[in-house]
This record gives structure tokens, sequence and C-alpha cells, in this order.
């Protein structure tokens, strides 16, 4: 993962939003000079930070513009406006983590209308006629593998019952929708003692996602295990299971390799983390719309599953490391 090199900050009126631009040097400009506009679902999320990272020195190596943007809300309300002003500056290509499948399935069509080559990144529109490649993580597989370290941590035995709840940040976004698809999937067909019990929503909010947490620990007195389901849920949970003195009592899986939570396995508050590679998805975001602009379609995967990483107690210094996100 790269260093960022920022150029604007920008607020769009209406949508708390907040512009960053990061571009190849002066002196490699042209007018024929691609720009790419990334909108990313939340800037304050250190995924979308770790995949900025990839996306900023892939768009130097290539020799393009990237103009990176987003809101402080992870909402289709909040992110259309952000998407109609990237729209107006007509870039060459749009790379778009849709926040909601189908309220931005228009602004899609809108791209597609205004000759801009479309990607998806990490979560996807409804219809991906319009879009040239969707780029993301192995969610429902991230699903599967967060019930078998839940299990595990909770120390599973069949003839008993293990009451567990899911913290999401969204109902609708892709990403959420395939991994709680994955773990509930896991827990019927192999830890049928497993009963979820709850969910609730952050709008990845990590002080939304705490008080949600709290919120459970009272209603559910035999609660075992909390499946957070993405980074900010996940140090939400993490934050109230500490201040609760809980660690080692409720069993907590979480996704997304964040520094500070990383740190937290080895401190047992976390079982596990489900680590994506968000500098590799934007890093073939960025060579997707290149390739396409150079003829190279042949190239082009239009459905593209990155890996995951199960990170824990167990795992190498080395590869804990190496698998945390850029702070």
């Amino acid at each position: 993962m790269a260093s960022k090199k920022k150029l604007s900050l920008v607020a769009v009126a209406g949508a708390a939003a907040l512009f960053a631009s990061a571009a190849v040097p002066a002196a490699s400009q042209a007018a024929t000079t691609k720009t790419i506009a990334f909108v990313m679902g939340a800037i304050n999320d250190p995924f979308f930070n770790a995949m900025k990272a990839g996306a900023v020195a892939e768009a130097k190596a290539k020799g393009v513009k990237l103009v990176w943007q987003g809101d402080v809300q992870y909402s289709p309300a909040t992110q259309i406006p952000v998407v109609d002003q990237v729209l107006a500056t007509k870039p060459d290509g749009l790379v778009l983590i849709p926040t909601d499948p189908v309220a931005l399935q228009p602004s899609v069509a809108k791209a597609k209308a205004a000759g801009i080559t479309v990607v998806n990144v990490d979560t996807h529109v409804n219809d991906l006629t319009d879009v040239v490649s969707f780029i993301t993580g192995d969610n429902a597989d991230g699903g599967a593998k967060a019930a078998d370290a839940l299990a595990t941590a909770m120390r599973y035995t069949n003839g008993k019952k293990y009451q567990v709840v899911v913290g999401l940040t969204s109902a609708t976004a892709t990403t959420n929708v395939a991994r709680l698809e994955g773990f509930t999937k896991a827990v019927a067909a192999k830890y049928p003692g497993i009963q979820i019990v709850d969910k609730a929503y952050s709008q990845s909010d990590s002080a939304i996602a705490n008080t949600n947490v709290n919120n459970w620990l009272t209603k559910y007195p035999n609660l075992r295990g909390i499946f957070a389901i993405d980074g900010t849920n996940a140090s939400g949970a993490a934050a109230a299971i500490q201040a609760k003195g809980l660690i080692g009592k409720v069993a907590l899986v979480g996704y997304d390799a964040y520094p500070a939570n990383v740190k937290l396995i080895q401190k047992k508050v976390f079982s596990a983390l489900i680590a994506q590679d968000p500098a590799a998805e934007a890093k073939q975001a960025i060579d997707t719309l290149v390739d396409f602009w150079a003829g190279k379609t042949s190239t082009i995967v239009k459905n593209v599953v990155i890996p995951n990483v199960v990170l824990s107690g167990t795992t190498s210094k080395a590869d804990l490391k190496a698998f945390t996100y850029v702070a």
C-alpha cells in the first residue's frame, strides 16, 4: 500500500461531503491525460482509506489523474449528490462504491449516457449491464469463515444453544447482504445450536454500532457471540465489550483489519477478524479502466473476487502486519 498525495478538499452543499483529489505530477499532465473519479462509501472508514492508498499509487503509476470523493455518512441520500457533482465535471472514468444497489442505479445510467466508463468496487448496483467490471472481496466466504470462527470461540458443542447477534452497516449494501447470507448458511448447515437473535444497522458509524451492542448486552443477558460484519461495527462492538468487562465472555468476530482492531486480537477482544485487500481492489479498478481505454478488453474480467484472510491469535506477527490496513 502506498503513500497518499492530497491536492484539495471541497465541500458539497447539502451533503456534508468532503472531496479529496490526488493526481500525478504536473510534468506528466497533458490534454490527453485521463481522469478517474473514485466515489467511495464513508471517508472516515479505514477500509476506504486503505483503498485510497492503493488507488493513488496506481493512478500515479499509470499516468492518470485521480479524483477521490465521498461523504462522512454511508448513505445513498448523501452519496447521490456527490456522484452528481462528479458527473458534472465529466471525468473519463467513474469508480463507484454504491451505498445502495437500487438507489445508485440511475447514477450509473447517467454516467453511461455521458460516455463515462464505470467500474463498481466493493459493492455493486443490481444491473451491471453498464458496468465494465465489478471487483470485490469474497463476501459470502467471509461470512462463512466468520461463522466458523465464532463457533470455535464459543466452544460450540452440539445439543447446546448459543445466542448471537449481527451488527451491520446497511440492510441493502451488497457486501453486507452477502456476508450475512454466508454467515447464516454456515450456521444453518453446521451449527444448529446457534440462534441469531437480533440484527442492527449503524450506517458505518462506530458510535451507533457501540450503542447497538450496549442495547443487546442489556436485552440478551445470555448473549454468547457477536458477528460485526464490517470494520466500523467491529470497532463499536470492541469498545462496548471492553467497557463492560466482557472480554472472553462474549465472543467477538469482526470484519476488516483496522490497525486498532488488529492489536485487539492479541488482547483477546477479537477472536478473529476477516481481512480484505482494499488496496488491491482499488488497484485493479484503475488498471481495468486504463486497459479498457487502451482497447485491451480481452484482459478485463466482468466479476472479480479477491480472497479474504482470517486473522486470529494464532496468526504470525508477519501476517498480521502484512494484512493490516494502512492507517
